[in-house]
C-alpha cells in the first residue's frame, strides 16, 4: 500500500506527496475513509484554497474533482474530523480522516441511530442502481375502518445491471404481492425496507414497471398525524395523511418521479383532495366515488397526500393560474375571507423569485385538522382562519399578526421545498431555512424594509445554537430546528455581506431559476454564490451551517483606536461586517487575525456592530 507522508500543520493534517511516498497519479476521484473504522466519510467539503467550487463526498466517501484540481492543492473539511490539506501535486486514491473529539459537536456525538434509521436514510446500492420515472398510485380508503388497500405501479429505469431494488413501506402495512410482468416476485422485508428480487438481471438502460399491492392500517403518529382519522365538529369523518408512512415508495430525497397519477376511492358522501390537477370524478355505483388526479411534475414522496372530508369547493384565478380552495361547509365564509391572502402572497413570491412552479397542476389550499403542511400543489391549512400562528404572534414583534402564517409559510414551500429540494435530509435547510427567509421577503414586499428587519430579527429568540444546521448525513434524522430560524438569519446576514440590494435580488431570482425542479446539495448552493459573486464565501457558509456557534466579533479599545478580529470555528473565516461608530455606519473586513482602526473620537460605548443586519455575537475587552 502506498501511504502519503503526513506531517502536522496548524490545526490540521498536511499531506505532502513525494517520490518517496509514491502518491497516485493525478486523477479526478478521491475516497475519504474514517481512520478508526474504515467506513466512508460522507458530506465532507472538498475545495481548492483559491478556488470557487466546493465538492461533497458521497455515501461511498467519494468525490469527483475537475481536471487540474490538484494544481492549486486541495483542502478537506469534514465535521468531527481534523482538516486535511493536500499540497499541489498528485492526489492519493484514498484519504484517511482522523476523528477529532474537540471538533465534534457534543449533541451530534451523543446521537445514536437504529438500523431502520440507516436503511431509510442511506442512498444505498439498491436505490442508486435505478432512477424513478413515475408512480401510478391507486388506493381505496375504508374511512371508518381507518384502513386502505391499493396498488402503486412504480416505473423505473436501471442505471446499472442489477437484480434487486429497494422500496420502502412501514411494517404496519402489509405487502400483499409484488407483480413484475406476468409473475409475482419474491421480496425481503427489513425494518421499513422492502428488497425486491427479480428473477433475472435487469440491464442498464432498461425501463420496467413493478406493481406493488398493499393493505393495512398505517400508524397514526407525529405532530401532524401520519395517517389519521378524525371527525369534524358535525361528526363527519375526516381523514388526512402526512409524510410517507402509508404507501409504498422509494422513500428518500435524491430521486423523484417525473410525474405521477393518484386515484383515490372514498365513500360517495366524502371528497378526496390530493396533489395535481383533478382529471375526473367517477361514481362507481357501489356507494363509493373515485377521484383521479394527475401530477405533471416531479414530486417528493412526503408531499403526496390524501385529504378526505365533507369538503366544499370554491375557486379563483391569478392570470392563467388556477386557485382552488377546499373547506368544510360551516367554514366556507371564513375560508373565503382568509384564503384571499393567497393571491397577493403569490404575486410577491413571483416578483422576487419567479413564476409559480406548478402551473399545470394549479395552486390549492385545503382545510385540515392540524396546523398545515406543504403538500405540493395542495397546501394544507389548519390555522383556525386567524392571522399569526395558531393565535400567536409568531416572531413576537407585532408583525406576524397582520397575516396568516400558515398560508405564507407553507405556500412558500412550493418554491423552496417542492420546486427546489435537498438531496438528503441533512441538507434540508435548503427547504426550511430558505422558506423561513421567504416569510421575510413577503413582509418586505407587503410592509417594507423596516418591518422586514424587525420580523427576521424576531427569530433570534428561537435559535439555540447547540448543534449545526447541517445534520448527520445518510440517516433518517430531521436536523435541528435552528435550520428554520438560524437559516433565515444566515440568509439575512448574507444579504448584508453582498451589500447591494440590486445584486442580492438578482442573485435570489437567479438561484431559484438555476435550481428550479432540481434536487441539490448544500455544496451546490455554496458554489452558486461563489461563482456568481466571484468570491469565496465557503468560510461563511461553513461557519453558519456546519458549526453550532455564531462567529464572534471581538473588540479591544485603547488610545482612541479599536483592535478587532473574528473568533470562529473556521480557521480562515473572513466576513465583512458593518459597525455603528457614533452616527455613521462603517464597513470593516475582519479576519481571524487582529487588525486595528482609529476611533476618531468615537467613545467605545458608541462603537458596536450592526447586529440587526448581521447575525453575530459581540465581545468587548
Amino acid at each position: 500500500m502506498k501511504i502519503p507522508h503526513v506531517r502536522a500543520g496548524a490545526g490540521c493534517l498536511v499531506l505532502a506527496c513525494t517520490a518517496l511516498t509514491g502518491c497516485a497519479r493525478p486523477q479526478q476521484e478521491v475516497t475519504l475513509l474514517d481512520t478508526r473504522t474504515g467506513h466512508p466519510v460522507e458530506g465532507a467539503l472538498i475545495f481548492s484554497p483559491d478556488g470557487l467550487e466546493v465538492h461533497r463526498s458521497d455515501v461511498h466517501g467519494r468525490a469527483t474533482l475537475p481536471p487540474g484540481a490538484m494544481d492549486r492543492g486541495l483542502t478537506v473539511h469534514a465535521k468531527r474530523y481534523a482538516p486535511i490539506e493536500l499540497q499541489p501535486g498528485s492526489i492519493p486514491d484514498t484519504l484517511r480522516l482522523v476523528y477529532d473529539s474537540v471538533r465534534a459537536n457534543p449533541v451530534e456525538a451523543a446521537m445514536t441511530f437504529t438500523r431502520a434509521d440507516t436503511l431509510k436514510g442511506t442512498y444505498g446500492p439498491y436505490r442508486e442502481n435505478n432512477d424513478l420515472l413515475g408512480y401510478a398510485l391507486d388506493v381505496k380508503v375504508d374511512v371508518e375502518g381507518r384502513s386502505l388497500t391499493g396498488r402503486n405501479t412504480i416505473r423505473f429505469r436501471m442505471l446499472e445491471d442489477g437484480d434487486r431494488i429497494q422500496i420502502d413501506l412501514p411494517q404496519a402495512v402489509t405487502v400483499d404481492s409484488l407483480r413484475f410482468g406476468a409473475e409475482d416476485v419474491p421480496f425481503t422485508r427489513d425494518e421499513g425496507a422492502v428488497f425486491v428480487d427479480f428473477p433475472e438481471t435487469l440491464r442498464k438502460g432498461e425501463t420496467h414497471d413493478l406493481d406493488f399491492w398493499f393493505s393495512g392500517q398505517p400508524v397514526t403518529s407525529g405532530r401532524f398525524g401520519g395517517f389519521a382519522l378524525r371527525e369534524d365538529s358535525l361528526g363527519n369523518a375526516w381523514l388526512t395523511t402526512t409524510g410517507t408512512g402509508w404507501w409504498p415508495n422509494k422513500d428518500q430525497y435524491a430521486d423523484e418521479v417525473d410525474s405521477m397519477t393518484i386515484s383515490v376511492t372514498v365513500p360517495s358522501d366524502l371528497v378526496d383532495v390530493s396533489n395535481g390537477r383533478l382529471m375526473g370524478v367517477t361514481d362507481l355505483g357501489d356507494g363509493t366515488t373515485r377521484y383521479d388526479w394527475k401530477v405533471h411534475y416531479g414530486i417528493n414522496n412526503y408531499s403526496v397526500s390524501l385529504n378526505i372530508g365533507k369538503y366544499v369547493h370554491f375557486s379563483d384565478t391569478l392570470g392563467d393560474l388556477s386557485l382552488d380552495y377546499y373547506a368544510l361547509p360551516y367554514h366556507l365564509d371564513a375560508a373565503k375571507r382568509q384564503f384571499a391572502q393567497a393571491k397577493p402572497m403569490i404575486r410577491c413570491y413571483q416578483k422576487y423569485l419567479g413564476d409559480y412552479p406548478f402551473p399545470k397542476d394549479g395552486y390549492k389550499l385545503v382545510e385540515v385538522p392540524y396546523s398545515g403542511m406543504e403538500h405540493q400543489s395542495a397546501v394544507t391549512y389548519g390555522n383556525l382562519f386567524e392571522n399569526g400562528y395558531l393565535g400567536r404572534d409568531w416572531t413576537g414583534v407585532g408583525i406576524s399578526d397582520r397575516f396568516d402564517f400558515i398560508i405564507i409559510h407553507e405556500s412558500g414551500h412550493e418554491w423552496f421545498g417542492n420546486a427546489i429540494t435537498a438531496r438528503d435530509v441533512s441538507d434540508v435547510w435548503i427547504q426550511e431555512g430558505w422558506d423561513t427567509y421567504l416569510e421575510d421577503i413577503y413582509v418586505e414586499c407587503m410592509y417594507g424594509r423596516e418591518d422586514a428587519l424587525a420580523y427576521v430579527n424576531g427569530y433570534k429568540s428561537k435559535v439555540r445554537n447547540r448543534e449545526p444546521i447541517i445534520g448527520p448525513p445518510g440517516v433518517a434524522h430531521w436536523p435541528t430546528q435552528d435550520q428554520y430560524f438560524k437559516g433565515a438569519l444566515f440568509l439575512h446576514t448574507l444579504r448584508s455581506v453582498v451589500d447591494d440590494d440590486e445584486v442580492w435580488w438578482g442573485l435570489i431570482r437567479d438561484y431559484y431559476r438555476t435550481f428550479e425542479h432540481r434536487n441539490i446539495w448544500n455544496t451546490d448552493v455554496i458554489t452558486f454564490f461563489n461563482r456568481k459573486l466571484g468570491r469565496d464565501l465557503r468560510p461563511v457558509f461553513e461557519q453558519y451551517l456546519y458549526f453550532a456557534s455564531l462567529p464572534v466579533l471581538q473588540a479591544s479599545f485603547r488610545n482612541d483606536s479599536v483592535r478587532y478580529r473574528w473568533k470562529a470555528d473556521v480557521a480562515d473565516f473572513d466576513m465583512p461586517v458593518k459597525v455603528r461608530a457614533g452616527g455613521s455606519l462603517e464597513t470593516l473586513h475582519p479576519t481571524t487575525e487582529w487588525q486595528s482602526t482609529p476611533l476618531n473620537g468615537v467613545a467605545p460605548e458608541d462603537w458596536r456592530p450592526a447586529t440587526d443586519l448581521f447575525y453575530i455575537d459581540f465581545e468587548k475587552e
